[in-house]
């Protein structure tokens, strides 16, 4: 269940806080290999599970850039602002990949609101995402994401 703000101004009072978590995800192969399709990112770590079992981490893994996808999934079951004209993805900052999501792995986004600020029309907000890996001490990815909201 997403925290609602009925107001993109509302975002002002919640500056450093958590706002929440997403539902778990199974990472399977048929995602990855959907993702490398999209991409044309073909290498073997990703798509060949044979050879990956002798690589280096032991299966195959997520593409980077497939983890940080996920946050366009997670945002909206962690957050929601209400009273809108339009809201837009205005890019992101700092995006980092601490560790590798095994082919298997279950991933949920947390998600800590860290800065507000008045742009004109509207509020500019980023919000720093953890694509977190179930069972796993460090996240696949982490992003600062900075959306602009625009009040009906």
């Amino acid at each position: 269940m997403p925290r609602i703000f009925d107001t993109p101004m509302a975002l002002f009072d919640a500056v450093g806080q958590a706002l929440g978590v997403s539902d778990w995800l199974l990472l399977d192969q048929a995602r990855i290999n959907l993702f490398a399709d999209a991409t044309g990112d073909h290498q073997w770590i990703h798509v060949d599970p044979v050879k990956a079992a002798s690589g280096p981490f032991g299966a195959c893994i997520a593409h980077g850039y497939l983890s940080l996808s996920l946050v366009n999934l997670f945002l909206p079951q962690i957050v929601e602002v209400r009273g809108l004209a339009m809201g837009v993805n205005y890019g992101c900052e700092r995006v980092r990949f601490p560790s590798v999501v095994r082919v298997g792995s279950r991933v949920r986004g947390s998600a800590q609101l860290t800065a507000v600020e008045e742009v004109k029309g509207g509020v500019q907000v980023t919000i720093r995402v953890s694509v977190e890996i179930d069972g796993e001490e460090r996240p696949g990815c982490v992003v600062d994401t900075i959306s602009r909201y625009y009040p009906a």
